[in-house]
């Protein structure tokens, strides 16, 4: 039996354990979400189910099912306000205020945020603060409203990091964890390196449950999952920085030609290094790059030979002298070579020089013209009233 087919043995789904015990679907998840139900990674898959030590362990409480079930009861504003005996203006007055955290959120048909809270928390925090169930709130809370402050967002964010920093004992996994707080602004200043990004990328959590599909929610969904409070950003711009220092001193991000490493923080070469060889290797790569014989756009201009040693043309089809050839080769790349080129492309020799410049636009007008006259001459004028195409010369 393989170690897959032994976890399988050992292990439910996750449908399979609600049913055991007696959760309805968004309860499980919840009580996963809260720690209460442990899972297990199934093979490569990337999918968790839960051990069935974990089921006993949990139907041999003395409360079950009734206990855990109230543990994971989730409830609206209104629900939570009937809790309290008090009105929802007032309960979404102290929930702004960040006297009771919510444990999930949800867009309605009106793209209304929807905060959800664990019951309960709402029944302790009756129970711990009753002065602020009765009467007027007090001058600072009050005050803070009128700011219109609203720590909802943000309490929320803090309770979904601590549920995914206690889900992995991986370093990497938990930066990420913090790198899913910050927009890609904020992430991109305090991790520079682009191996480093890609690999808390791969890391990144799954998104929260219940995840609106469509883009108007869903981008007001994900600017919910992000800081936006300027202490809360510094915070985890902090929290990142410290992360990565652990992450770095356990294991090194992958980098490309990372693969025969051990994968220790000082065995991989520094970025200046790689630059320094990649600045290196440019001429070579280039020389690889260009083909053996250049088009005729990218031909280099001819090679003039000495002053000394004037090359003379000789008989049609006829080679130039040993002599006058080999001074040729000899004679240094004119100045007006490109600099991308490398010396070893064959510069040809032995051919008169090219003008440096086309000739003037009267020039070739008139040569035009002169060849023109000599074609209607021998052809006796235009035949059928047709111009003859003109081919320049």
């Amino acid at each position: 039996m393989t170690v897959d087919e032994r976890t399988r043995t050992a292990t439910v789904t996750p449908g399979r354990a609600a049913e055991e015990l007696e959760l309805g679907r968004d309860e499980f998840r919840l009580a996963v979400q809260l720690g209460l139900v442990r899972t297990v990674p199934a093979g490569e898959s990337g999918r968790r189910r839960v051990e069935r030590r974990e089921l006993d362990r949990l139907k041999a409480a003395p409360d079950f099912p009734a206990g855990l079930r109230d543990r994971v009861r989730a409830v609206g504003t209104t629900e939570a306000a009937a809790l309290l005996g008090i009105t929802p203006e007032r309960f979404t007055r102290l929930a702004r205020t960040g006297h009771v955290s919510p444990v999930r959120f949800s867009l309605n048909r009106y793209r209304a945020v929807v905060w959800t809270y664990l019951a309960e928390e709402v029944a302790g925090f009756g129970l711990a603060c009753p002065a602020l169930l009765t009467g007027r709130l007090p001058l600072e809370l009050r005050e803070r409203l009128a700011a219109q402050e609203d720590l909802r967002p943000r309490n929320w964010r803090a309770r979904r990091l601590g549920v995914l920093l206690r889900a992995t004992d991986d370093p990497w996994a938990q930066a990420a964890a913090v790198a899913s707080m910050l927009d890609p602004v904020q992430l991109a200043e305090v991790v520079d390196d682009p191996y480093e990004r890609a690999h808390l990328d791969r890391l990144r959590p799954p998104e929260p449950p219940g995840m609106p599909v469509r883009a108007a929610s869903r981008d007001i969904a994900e600017r919910l999952t992000r800081a936006d409070d300027p202490d809360e950003i510094l915070w985890h711009r902090l929290s990142l920085a410290l992360a990565l220092d652990e992450a770095r001193a356990a294991q090194a991000a992958p980098h490309p030609g990372d693969a025969g490493r051990s994968g220790a923080a000082g065995e991989r070469p520094g970025v200046g290094t790689s630059a320094r060889k990649r600045r290196q290797q440019a001429p070579t790569m280039a020389s690889a790059l260009l083909p053996p014989a250049l088009p005729h756009a990218l031909r280099l201009p001819p090679v003039r030979p000495a002053a000394a040693a004037p090359l003379q043309p000789s008989a049609a089809g006829a080679a130039p002298s040993p002599a006058t050839a080999t001074s040729a080769a000899a004679a240094p790349v004119p100045a007006s070579t490109p600099a991308w080129v490398p010396a070893s492309v064959p510069v040809p020799v032995g051919r008169p020089a090219a003008p440096e410049r086309p000739p003037s636009r009267p020039a070739a007008r008139a040569r035009l013209l002169d060849r023109l006259r000599r074609r209607r001459a021998a052809s006796g004028g235009r035949v059928g009233g047709r111009k003859r195409p003109a081919a320049w010369p």
